[in-house]
């Protein structure tokens, strides 16, 4: 799954969620060692709230230390605070010896590097990361991607490979479901255009389709900001589409800005008419996940957007997947997304660490594949709750167990660890199966969704420059938040046409034309190596 940085937490939420803290204290790095050579070293890391508080109460952490005679003294935080207690951490100068699930930008990564916070890692890597190595030998491409403009990698990634090109697991992000059970009790087709949807929606508000005789049904729902949730699957019915980082490349290798296209005016137009006709749920503009998946285990929903299905209504069949729509021109368009398996800034160790041997051998063994599959999805033989897996000790493979109406991502996020790690596409069949959730989906991705993707080219994982990742991170602050900001107005009071050319003029004001011309520079670096 595509990983999700935790955002910078607002004082008041803080108030609200304390960080759990596992593990005791001991953020200052250390060298202890007791009498049977075990080495402690103090990380910070960040989990789920449903995860225990001691990352060392999961079973997957207690025979890593059996294995690496390494104990872990975690100070865990959840991830609503985790960015802000990180960047205390770091400020005070009361360093931990790692940050695990860190999760930095690149910029953060060269700043951190160039103020010497984090080391280089390198000769590490070279003289005691063997499994590591044997990744990179087995995929180079990720060598270059993780390697920073002045030659040096500052962090340890974290890799999920499933498919490739217009096949690959990540090739869409949001994905509409709708709800077949209300298509089949009022007698609907599938909507095959926009048009047609519309028409759906004005009929799962009107006619009752959960049959309690009460208007309670949400006709379409979504999260209003980038990412799997939102309703930005549709735009590519009108054009080029849409991204969470607004770009797409053109056939000719030029880099785009999804949010000053014509075709993206005309989605927004799309969205005003379905909104006007009052089929657009109230709290789309401001909810939260939490508000979002409530409304959907109640299967309150027409029509919405996520990764998976199961993670939000359930997997049941009272939704299906909604094929790309046809749009006013009647053209069928999905939009590649630019996201990879790839977190660049997963782990990093700091300056402060004495002992570098050791936390590169730990790490390395997060890299073992047998290791890397059950960090990234849970682990087997559990007796206190439901495992992911079933090891076959013969053929030396984990293969998945049915989740039995488990959320995928809720047990994933109470078993699996996530950190850096290596799942490769020539994992599946040899080291583990196909998780069910991803069979679904690749089947989704391949016979529905790829036909009707357009774009031969994407934007690759580039690290640019720190100068470069000033100007993009100062000019994306203003420009992606306009941007946002101005699709929601326009959302709900419909003035996108008479407002289009000032907004165009802002755009520009805000950076966009540099913001273009960084982005070129970093694509066409990528792609002549």
């Amino acid at each position: 799954m595509v990983t999700q940085a935790a955002s910078a937490s607002v004082l008041a939420s803080i108030l609200l969620l304390t960080a759990c803290s596992g593990g005791g204290g001991g953020s200052a790095a250390s060298k202890e060692q007791d009498p049977s050579g075990k080495v402690t070293l103090n990380f910070i890391t960040q989990s789920s709230p449903l995860a225990p508080a001691d990352p060392n109460d999961k079973l997957i952490n207690k025979r890593l230390e059996e294995k690496t005679n390494v104990h872990i003294n975690w100070k865990n935080f959840t991830k609503d605070v985790f960015v802000e207690k990180r960047n205390l951490a770091v400020a005070s100068g009361d360093l931990p010896d790692a940050i695990f699930n860190a999760d930095y930008s690149d910029y953060e990564l060269l700043k951190l590097a160039k103020d010497g916070t984090i080391i280089p890692l390198n000769d590490l890597i070279e003289k005691n990361m063997p499994n590591f190595k044997k990744v990179l030998e087995e995929a180079p491409e990720y060598k270059s991607m993780i390697t920073a403009p002045d030659g040096n990698i500052y962090a340890f990634p974290w890799i999920e490979e499933l498919g490739n090109g217009k096949e690959r697991i990540q090739a869409v992000d949001s994905m509409p479901w709708i709800n077949v059970e209300w298509l089949k009790k009022l007698g609907l087709e599938m909507p095959k255009t926009t048009d047609e949807l519309k028409k759906v929606l004005i009929a799962f508000k009107t006619q009752d389709p959960n049959g309690n005789g009460q208007a309670d049904e949400i006709p379409l729902s979504f999260i209003n900001k980038p990412g799997a949730e939102d309703l930005a699957f549709l735009f590519a019915s009108f054009g080029l589409g849409e991204n969470p980082d607004h770009a797409v490349v053109s056939d000719d290798g030029k880099v785009i800005f999804t949010a000053a296209e014509e075709g993206y005016k005309n989605a927004i137009s799309f969205v005003n008419e379905l909104y006007k006709e009052g089929l657009i749920d109230i709290e789309a503009y401001t909810q939260d996940w939490s508000t979002y998946l409530a409304k959907g285990k109640d299967q309150r929903y027409g029509l919405y957007f996520s990764w998976d299905k199961a993670n939000i209504s359930g997997a049941n069949d009272a939704y299906d997947v909604m094929p790309p729509l046809a749009g006013p021109d009647g053209e069928v368009n999905v939009t590649r997304t630019n996201a990879l398996g790839l977190g660049r800034g997963k782990m990093v160790v700091t300056s402060a660490n004495k002992n570098l041997e050791t936390t590169a051998k730990w790490v390395d063994q997060l890299y073992d594949p047998l290791q890397s599959v059950q960090d990234n999805w849970g682990t087997y033989g559990d007796e206190t709750q439901q495992n992911i897996f079933k090891l076959d000790e013969a053929k030396g493979m984990l293969k998945h167990l049915p989740l039995e109406g488990a959320a995928p991502v809720e047990l994933r996020e109470k078993t699996s660890i996530g950190g850096p790690l290596a799942v490769l596409d020539s994992y599946y069949g040899k080291y583990t199966t196909m998780p069910d959730d991803a069979k679904g989906r690749m089947d989704i991705i391949k016979n529905i969704m790829a036909p009707k993707m357009k774009a031969e080219n994407v934007m690759p994982s580039v690290f640019n420059s720190i100068e470069e990742l000033d100007r993009l991170t100062t000019i994306e602050t203003d420009l992606f938040a306009y941007v946002l900001r101005m699709r929601t107005e326009w959302y709900q009071n419909g003035k996108v046409n008479e407002q289009w050319d000032e907004y165009l003029k802002e755009l520009d004001r805000l950076g966009l034309q540099e913001w273009l011309k960084i982005k070129q520079a970093g694509y066409d670096r990528a792609t002549q190596k």
